[in-house]
């Protein structure tokens, strides 16, 4: 598959009559940016920012080499997952001081896909909390990343306490074939919740 990152598909196709509002959440440094702009079919909008000495003591950069900016709003996105469905993907800032402003995101979402990161998977707790306090349907992907320790999805799912209903995937988020597959995962999961069938 060709990336998307170059892409011309500007307008949706003729024969699209769904749209579906899509949560990528996850803690700070999950990967969230990342997999909005690895699967994006359009010029991603992203609102990063610095880091900068002012979060020094706030934002806890352990375990994140290389992390120099943050999303500060929202990441956005569209991707058109089949010739009748398309998907627009608001990325969730990480930190703890900006989930005030999830509840603006929460609004008119069908679903999340909730990344993970092994190196701090102890950060997803309080995510997964907001999303089970909306009762809004989420997946969790694993982001793959280079270094990070690795574990069976039993393991991972018995340490984050997921019901056994919840799809629980792995992804590397730099990779749009990746990506799209944590997705779909999370489209088939909509579907079985029944919040897909009615969308018109």
């Amino acid at each position: 598959m060709d990336s998307v990152q170059g892409s011309e598909h500007v307008y949706l196709p003729a024969t699209v009559t769904r749209s579906v509002k899509i949560l990528v959440a996850g803690a700070f440094g999950a990967g969230k940016t990342t997999l909005v702009g690895s699967v994006s079919e359009i010029k991603p909008l992203y609102t990063e920012e610095p880091i900068t000495q002012a979060s020094s003591g706030i934002d806890d950069l352990t375990g994140l080499p290389g992390k120099t900016e943050t999303t500060v709003a929202f990441d956005f996105g569209r991707r058109t997952l089949s010739p009748d469905l398309a998907l627009y993907l608001f990325g969730t800032p990480g930190q703890n001081r900006f989930t005030p402003f999830w509840e603006h995101l929460f609004r008119g979402a069908l679903g999340a896909l909730i990344l993970v990161d092994t190196r701090r998977l102890e950060d997803a707790d309080e995510v997964l909390g907001l999303f089970e306090e909306h009762s809004l349907p989420f997946a969790v992907a694993v982001n793959l990343f280079e270094g990070a320790p690795r574990y069976d999805l039993d393991e991972i799912r018995q340490a984050l306490d997921l019901d056994a209903d919840v799809v629980l995937t792995l992804c590397d988020a730099r990779e749009e074939v990746s990506s799209l597959h944590a997705l779909i995962a999370l489209v088939d999961y909509l579907y079985r919740f029944r919040r897909l069938e009615h969308l018109s």
